[in-house]
């Protein structure tokens, strides 16, 4: 019974994206969809134990939720277009094997997925909304895995689901890939969802774990999917480059009690060198495509900058500080600043990168910011301003909810300000 679960478990991890995209082609109405999906999931469940998997699982997942909409329809008097629609392909299926059905899908899935993923990000939602919705829909997240991931109650984030899947049927959004400017920027709201999944996987915001590996998992998955239903995106793979040289790290991130290590201390045999250079492949891609690279394009640069170099010592930090100025005028924020700021202080020494983080000081959207200040007092303990240094790690410590991080500062701050080189913004 234990490996039919797993089976199972296996088996909707892979097929719910496209079994909920199809069903919401059909329903227009994703709320609609997800409950017809977890309908055939819990058929599934009841039916595959005695009876075994099916040869092809997802086709008998897709006929079968296919069967409950139209039970579905006929009960609550649907449009009439949908029911005969419906119908229709129900007629068609009685005497469909399973094979020929999956062909009969795969001609349109590409558009519905792709479909899903702009609904899911669609900006109609509020941010929090769409990483969650996302997860469920696409990444086939319970919704106690996902409130898990983000340390919320499972009241909440089945609350947030809830919501979000009533917003978007109020809003009437359209099933459908945005065209022309309206491309650009709604594909700008999902690449920002799956980088905050990635984000909060490679360094939690909260909590007692330094890293959540599995969310960076999920991210780099989506971030793959769209890359394959978009591949002429030069931003989308981009992203995909960073997020995978990033988490080629992931191992030498942590040590044994799960305490942090920042870059330059990290030992680089155990980064992942196999998912570097499938990076650097996917880098190479967004560059042929041609154009001015985005703001993801240009963050991977400067991650294969770190990628490439075989010891911290051997790092380019005059390439990296310049790739920083061209991200400063593409995409300009505080924290892209902030970032430069490091990498200028260890191009051209601690007092220049301190001159930069100063004119930060009274920016109001790094108030709460812990990295501010720790990146403040990493470069005043380079300077010898040890006192000030210990003020500012002390409050960086206060600044951040994670407990692997505030441990770190707090060593920095008992340090009298003298942290590895690298500074805190580095791991």
């Amino acid at each position: 019974m234990a490996d039919i679960n797993r089976t199972i478990d296996a088996v909707w991890r892979i097929e719910s994206a496209k079994l909920i995209a199809s069903l919401t082609r059909l329903t227009r109405d994703v709320g609609l969809a997800e409950d017809l999906a977890q309908d055939a999931l819990v058929a599934a469940m009841e039916r595959w134990p005695e009876t075994g998997i099916p040869d092809n699982p997802g086709a008998w997942l897709m006929a079968t939720a296919k069967h409950r909409a139209i039970d579905h329809a006929r009960r609550g008097k649907m449009l009439d277009r949908t029911h005969q629609q419906l119908g229709a392909e129900r007629d068609d299926e009685q005497d469909t094997p399973e094979s020929a059905l999956v062909e009969s899908m795969d001609d349109e899935i590409g558009d519905e997925l792709l479909r899903l993923v702009f609904i899911a990000c669609h900006p109609v939602l509020p941010m929090e909304a769409r990483v969650a919705l996302t997860l469920r829909l696409l990444g086939g997240l319970a919704t106690e895995e996902i409130a898990r991931a983000f340390l919320v109650p499972v009241a909440t984030m089945a609350q947030r689901i809830v919501r979000a899947k009533r917003t978007l049927s109020e809003a009437r959004v359209p099933f459908d890939v945005p065209r022309g400017p309206d491309l650009k920027a709604r594909l700008a709201s999902v690449l920002q969802v799956i980088y905050l999944i990635f984000n909060e996987g490679y360094t939690a915001t909260a909590g007692d774990d330094w890293i959540r590996p599995s969310l960076c998992e999920e991210a780099m998955r989506l971030g793959r999917i769209v890359g394959g239903l978009m591949p002429e995106e030069s931003e989308v793979f981009g992203l995909v480059a960073l997020m995978e040289i990033q988490a080629s790290r992931l191992r030498a991130r942590v040590g044994p009690a799960g305490e942090p290590i920042l870059l330059l201390d990290q030992n680089r045999a155990l980064w992942d060198h196999v998912l570097i250079r499938h990076a650097l492949g996917c880098l190479e891609h967004a560059e042929g495509l041609g154009g001015t690279l985005g703001p993801y394009a240009l963050q991977a640069e400067i991650a294969a900058c770190h990628a490439r170099a075989r010891t911290g010592a051997e790092t380019d930090w005059p390439r990296i500080a310049a790739l920083y100025d061209a991200l400063a005028q593409l995409a300009p924020s505080p924290v892209v600043e902030l970032n430069r700021a490091v990498a200028v202080s260890m191009a051209f020494g601690p007092a220049a990168g301190l001159e930069i983080v100063n004119e930060l000081r009274d920016e109001k959207a790094l108030a709460s910011y812990h990295l501010l200040p720790a990146v403040r007092g990493d470069l005043l303990a380079k300077l010898g301003r040890h006192a000030e240094a210990r003020e500012e790690f002390e409050r960086a410590a206060k600044l951040t909810q994670n407990a692997r991080e505030r441990e770190l500062l707090l060593a920095c701050a008992q340090a009298s300000g003298a942290p590895p080189d690298d500074g805190p913004t580095a791991a």
